[in-house]
Protein backbone atom coordinates (compact mmCIF):
# COMPACT_ATOMS: atom_id res chain seq x y z
CA UNK A 1 0.00 0.00 0.00
CA UNK A 2 1.29 3.45 -0.96
CA UNK A 3 0.78 6.16 1.69
CA UNK A 4 1.06 9.86 0.92
CA UNK A 5 0.53 12.77 3.30
CA UNK A 6 -0.67 15.96 1.63
CA UNK A 7 0.18 19.10 3.61
CA UNK A 8 -2.13 22.10 3.25
CA UNK A 9 -0.50 25.52 3.47
CA UNK A 10 -2.18 28.79 4.43
CA UNK A 11 -1.67 30.17 0.92
CA UNK A 12 -3.71 27.30 -0.54
CA UNK A 13 -0.77 25.37 -1.96
CA UNK A 14 -0.07 21.74 -1.11
CA UNK A 15 3.02 19.63 -0.60
CA UNK A 16 3.09 15.84 -0.64
CA UNK A 17 5.21 13.44 1.40
CA UNK A 18 5.49 9.71 0.83
CA UNK A 19 6.09 7.63 3.94
CA UNK A 20 9.74 6.52 3.86
CA UNK A 21 9.12 3.14 5.56
CA UNK A 22 6.50 0.86 7.11
CA UNK A 23 7.08 2.55 10.48
CA UNK A 24 7.43 6.33 10.23
CA UNK A 25 8.07 8.53 13.25
CA UNK A 26 7.01 12.15 12.92
CA UNK A 27 8.37 14.76 15.29
CA UNK A 28 10.65 17.71 15.91
CA UNK A 29 13.88 15.74 16.44
CA UNK A 30 16.33 15.53 13.57
CA UNK A 31 16.41 11.73 13.73
CA UNK A 32 12.66 11.41 13.06
CA UNK A 33 11.68 10.01 9.68
CA UNK A 34 9.65 13.14 8.96
CA UNK A 35 11.01 16.13 10.86
CA UNK A 36 8.71 19.08 11.61
CA UNK A 37 10.91 21.73 13.26
CA UNK A 38 8.17 23.56 15.14
CA UNK A 39 7.91 24.01 18.92
CA UNK A 40 4.23 22.96 18.85
CA UNK A 41 5.34 19.52 17.63
CA UNK A 42 6.79 17.13 20.21
CA UNK A 43 10.29 15.73 19.72
CA UNK A 44 8.75 12.33 18.89
CA UNK A 45 5.13 13.22 18.21
CA UNK A 46 3.49 10.21 16.55
CA UNK A 47 4.18 7.04 14.62
CA UNK A 48 2.49 5.83 11.46
CA UNK A 49 2.68 2.08 10.95
CA UNK A 50 1.76 0.50 7.65
CA UNK A 51 0.57 -3.09 7.57
CA UNK A 52 -0.75 -4.98 4.56
CA UNK A 53 -4.00 -3.02 4.19
CA UNK A 54 -4.06 -0.73 7.22
CA UNK A 55 -2.42 2.44 8.45
CA UNK A 56 -2.21 2.75 12.23
CA UNK A 57 -1.48 6.11 13.82
CA UNK A 58 -0.19 6.14 17.38
CA UNK A 59 0.46 9.23 19.47
CA UNK A 60 3.83 9.04 21.27
CA UNK A 61 2.70 10.92 24.38
CA UNK A 62 2.93 14.23 22.56
CA UNK A 63 2.20 17.41 24.48
CA UNK A 64 -0.32 18.87 22.00
CA UNK A 65 -1.81 15.59 20.80
CA UNK A 66 -2.38 13.87 17.49
CA UNK A 67 -5.74 14.35 15.79
CA UNK A 68 -7.60 12.38 13.14
CA UNK A 69 -10.56 14.30 11.69
CA UNK A 70 -10.39 16.77 14.61
CA UNK A 71 -10.58 14.03 17.27
CA UNK A 72 -7.63 13.53 19.58
CA UNK A 73 -6.37 9.96 19.38
CA UNK A 74 -3.93 7.81 21.30
CA UNK A 75 -4.09 5.11 18.64
CA UNK A 76 -6.37 4.81 15.61
CA UNK A 77 -6.69 3.16 12.24
CA UNK A 78 -6.68 5.74 9.46
CA UNK A 79 -8.43 5.48 6.14
CA UNK A 80 -8.08 7.26 2.83
CA UNK A 81 -9.37 10.81 3.07
CA UNK A 82 -8.82 11.21 6.81
CA UNK A 83 -7.17 14.41 8.04
CA UNK A 84 -4.15 14.10 10.34
CA UNK A 85 -3.33 17.13 12.49
CA UNK A 86 0.08 17.42 14.11
CA UNK A 87 0.67 20.71 15.89
CA UNK A 88 -0.53 23.50 13.57
CA UNK A 89 -0.18 21.35 10.43
CA UNK A 90 -2.98 19.42 8.73
CA UNK A 91 -2.34 16.57 6.30
CA UNK A 92 -4.75 14.62 4.12
CA UNK A 93 -4.03 10.89 4.15
CA UNK A 94 -3.93 9.38 0.69
CA UNK A 95 -3.84 5.57 0.40
CA UNK A 96 -3.01 4.07 -2.99
CA UNK A 97 -3.92 7.39 -4.64
CA UNK A 98 -7.29 7.65 -2.89
CA UNK A 99 -8.98 10.02 -2.55
CA UNK A 100 -8.12 11.36 -5.98
CA UNK A 101 -9.56 14.78 -5.22
CA UNK A 102 -7.47 16.65 -2.66
CA UNK A 103 -9.71 18.94 -0.62
CA UNK A 104 -8.60 21.01 2.39
CA UNK A 105 -10.48 20.25 5.61
CA UNK A 106 -13.55 22.31 6.37
CA UNK A 107 -12.85 24.88 9.02
CA UNK A 108 -15.38 24.94 11.84
CA UNK A 109 -17.33 28.15 12.17
CA UNK A 110 -15.65 30.30 14.74
CA UNK A 111 -17.38 32.62 17.14
CA UNK A 112 -16.00 36.15 17.25
CA UNK A 113 -13.22 36.41 19.79
CA UNK A 114 -12.49 39.35 22.06
CA UNK A 115 -10.36 41.90 20.22
CA UNK A 116 -7.15 41.21 22.15
CA UNK A 117 -7.26 37.47 21.40
CA UNK A 118 -8.25 38.00 17.77
CA UNK A 119 -5.21 40.21 17.17
CA UNK A 120 -2.76 37.51 18.24
CA UNK A 121 -0.99 35.69 15.46
CA UNK A 122 -1.50 31.98 15.99
CA UNK A 123 1.85 31.26 14.35
CA UNK A 124 3.85 33.81 16.31
CA UNK A 125 5.15 31.19 18.76
CA UNK A 126 6.42 28.87 16.01
CA UNK A 127 10.11 28.90 15.24
CA UNK A 128 12.02 27.15 12.54
CA UNK A 129 15.17 25.27 13.31
CA UNK A 130 17.02 26.94 10.47
CA UNK A 131 20.36 25.38 11.36
CA UNK A 132 19.06 22.05 10.04
CA UNK A 133 19.20 22.54 6.31
CA UNK A 134 18.77 18.85 5.44
CA UNK A 135 15.45 18.29 7.22
CA UNK A 136 12.90 16.20 5.38
CA UNK A 137 11.21 18.83 3.19
CA UNK A 138 9.47 20.68 6.01
CA UNK A 139 11.99 23.47 6.41
CA UNK A 140 9.77 25.64 4.20
CA UNK A 141 7.22 26.07 6.98
CA UNK A 142 7.49 29.82 6.93
CA UNK A 143 5.21 29.63 3.87
CA UNK A 144 2.34 28.18 5.92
Amino acid sequence: MDVTLVLFRKNGSQKTFSLPSDATVIGRREDCDLCIPLKAVSRRHCQLTLNTNTLKIRDLNSHNGTYINNKRVEEAMAKAGDYLKIGPLTFLIQLDGQPEEIVPPKQPEQKPEPKAAADEDIFAELELNESDSDLTDLTELEDL
